[in-house]
């Protein structure tokens, strides 16, 4: 099959690699139809982490069942189906507390929880930017779509990561309908944030970015947009909140963030949450951090430390959590919505490409070149 196989830093190509193959009688083999380029790929593609050459990338997936092992009960031959970026297991403590994103069978690592497809640190398993993925545990990562999947892959697609990662950080911060919320990024997890902080009831939604690109997506939802390069994007929050803060934040940007000269200070966003947030409010966390991050600016980053403002988040009494989210708390729901019209996260996407034009879709969106907001693979198309 051809897959998108990483060589180095900034440079992946399409290759023929062997076909994935039922290694377990729990196994599934999909065809995968969508998969998307994430942002998190990026910090992968640019050397930032230690994701192996040869490897595939790969973690946003929709597709068709092509063949099951003898143990799968649930799925066959022709259903289409998404699957969480998170690789789990069903049956750990963690996985029965619905917390999949921190598998402890999946990931064979020591001391390591959680797995994912194509992704550093997060175990052996190839990514579905290919023709064909393997996917173990079949009938518990699965997820099964509506008739209309064909039609609307490209919505359902956003449930395998985004779509719940941009749900998990509204709820990480503790939103509820009628607060303020500040979103920090309008990258594509930024935007599902503010998508899902509309559709639960938010009095009012501030996206800080600089791409107009981005900051225009945000206002089509009715989102305020927040252009930090023209404001002070605190100043402009408290504005906005009479002085008060917004009730709940949410960070959707990670340890490369850059001020608007472009110079990378991984503790801004951090901060900036701590001032914009009221006093007793809310922060989620899902912009991506690392143990470590040999890439870093400076010693601390390098062991992927920040200079955070402790003592006033302190003082304003303000809640931090964090994680990756385990996409199957949510995905269901969110397919739902999808499905009755209530939820239309393609609105992001901005290119649909072929698999052999992949290296090309990875060199813009790592550029951040403008009108690449999203882009969706489409192997065999």
């Amino acid at each position: 099959m051809k897959a998108v196989v990483y060589r180095g830093p900034r440079d992946v190509s399409v290759q023929n690699v062997p076909d994935p193959k039922i290694e377990k009688p729990t196994d599934a083999i999909v065809q995968i139809t969508s998969t998307n380029i994430c942002g998190s790929d990026l910090h992968m593609f640019e050397g930032r982490t230690d994701f192996e050459k040869g490897r595939i990338f790969g973690h946003e997936n929709l597709g068709k069942v092509m063949e099951v092992g003898p143990a799968v009960e649930r799925l066959q031959v022709g259903d289409w189906v998404c699957m969480p970026f998170n690789v789990s297991c069903g049956h750990c403590r963690n996985c029965e507390k619905g917390l999949t994103a921190f598998c402890l069978t999946a990931n064979p690592q020591p001391g390591m929880a959680g797995a994912a497809y194509g992704f550093a640190d997060m175990g052996p398993y190839q990514g579905g930017q290919a023709e064909y993925l393997r996917v173990p545990w079949a009938d518990f990562n699965c997820l099964k779509l509506p008739p209309d999947a064909e039609q609307k892959q490209n919505d359902y697609v956003m449930v395998a990561d985004i779509f719940p990662t941009g749900w998990h950080v509204t709820e990480l911060a503790g939103m509820r309908p009628g607060d303020a919320v500040v979103i920090y990024g309008s990258g594509p997890v930024g935007l599902m944030a503010a998508h899902s902080a509309m559709i639960k009831g938010a009095c009012n939604v501030m996206v800080v970015d600089r791409h107009p690109d981005r900051l225009r997506l945000a206002e089509s939802i009715g989102a305020i947009a927040i252009d930090d390069s023209k404001v002070n994007p605190v100043d402009r929050i408290m504005e906005l909140t009479h002085g008060l803060g917004a009730d709940v934040g949410c960070e959707c940007v990670g340890y490369q963030c850059h001020d608007p000269a472009g110079h990378e200070i991984p503790n801004l966003t951090m901060n900036n949450l701590v001032k914009s947030v009221k006093f007793t409010g809310g922060i989620g966390v899902v912009g991506v951090f690392v143990p470590q991050d040999p890439g870093a600016t400076d010693d601390l980053a390098k062991k992927g430390e920040i200079v955070f403002d402790w003592g006033l988040s302190w003082f304003k009494g303000q809640h931090i959590a964090t994680g990756q989210c385990n996409v199957k708390a949510y995905n269901r729901q969110l397919r739902d919505l999808i499905h009755a019209g209530r939820a239309k996260p393609s609105f992001i996407v901005s290119h649909e490409l072929e698999l052999s034009k992949a290296s090309e879709a990875y060199q813009h969106f790592d550029a951040r070149d403008h009108g690449w907001t999203k882009c969706i693979l489409k192997p065999g198309k």
